[in-house]
């Protein structure tokens, strides 16, 4: 298949294709007439690198699941270099969880601290206001 048919069937553009083939991820076979030829197996290829991405692997990431994909191996997934890609990515997503955790304790603190200083403000809450007025009932 030429490179705008594996674009559409890959839900991406020619010019992402010719990005990955530039990064050595996609091959860059051509025909007697100069165009580029794919087939299922880079297709296949296409919607590894995608799907990992989708997941938030950035591109380089993605290289050791294509070469095992490459190599014959049925996944992406089932190489050891995969394998230890996707253990370094669960580490740097549990910083990440770890980080959000404290942010979000913090801000709950402040919630908690602020909820506490605007009812000491005011135990029953503002003055009900009219609001066409702008007077106080």
């Amino acid at each position: 298949m030429r490179i705008g048919e594996l674009a559409a069937r890959a839900g991406t553009t020619t010019r992402t294709l010719r990005y990955y083939e530039s990064r050595g991820l996609l091959p860059a076979r051509r025909t007697g007439n100069g165009y580029r030829s794919y087939d299922e197996s880079d297709l296949r290829l296409l919607r590894q690198i995608r799907t990992l991405q989708d997941f938030g692997f950035d591109l380089e990431e993605t290289r050791p699941f294509v070469e095992c994909l490459r190599a014959g191996h049925p996944e992406g997934d089932s190489c050891p270099a995969s394998l230890a890609v996707y253990r370094r990515k669960l580490g740097e997503l549990d910083s990440l969880i770890g980080e959000l955790a404290t942010v979000r304790d913090t801000v709950a603190r402040q919630l908690a601290r602020a909820e506490l200083a605007a009812e000491a403000e005011a135990p029953g809450g503002p003055e009900p206001q009219c609001e066409l007025g702008g007077d106080t009932w």
